[in-house]
């Protein structure tokens, strides 16, 4: 029984030292074209990562800084619109203004050029009536007193004529 035990626990140091060689072999050979290619893909995996994240910042930082422009712009827009619309108001009122003053100043011209025209007619339908009134009277008078009248006669008769009527 000896030998059967023995042989169960003879260690052959050939075996595992061929074994050891085998593994070390087989480590260096997975290391070499398995670990280096894994771990350049991993590191190049990572710099596109890191790429991707700060293009993303970047494009974000972008994004912010062109809605802060676009915000500045538009308020400066609205800022001159209203000064625009204000502007224009002013403009619309003061034009409004000198209308009013230019259509009541004609207006009063009209009015004066009336009031002349008025009085021209009444003096000159004053002097017609005048005209006739004398003519009238002279007629009148030399009915009545059946003699011709000089002109200077006829001249005082109607002065007296138009004193006592008016």
């Amino acid at each position: 029984m000896p030998d059967i035990f023995q042989s169960f626990v003879y260690i052959n140091w050939w075996n595992i030292l061929v074994t050891m060689c085998n593994t070390l072999i087989t480590f260096a050979i997975i290391k070499k074209f398995l670990f280096k290619p894994v771990r350049k893909m991993l590191a190049a995996r990572e710099e596109e990562v890191q790429a991707m994240y700060g293009n993303a910042e970047k494009a974000q930082t972008e994004a912010e800084q062109m809605r802060s422009e676009y915000t500045e712009r538009l308020a400066k827009a609205k800022e001159e619109a209203a000064e625009i619309v204000g502007s224009a108001t002013r403009r619309a009122t003061v034009r409004s203004e000198e209308i009013l003053k230019e259509s009541s100043q004609q207006a009063a011209a009209m009015m004066k050029k009336a009031e002349s025209t008025i009085e021209q007619e009444r003096k000159k339908a004053m002097n017609e009536l005048k005209d006739e009134v004398a003519s009238l009277s002279v007629m009148i008078a030399s009915k009545v007193v059946e003699r011709d009248v000089k002109e200077a006669d006829h001249e005082r008769f109607i002065e007296e004529f138009i004193d006592k009527v008016g």
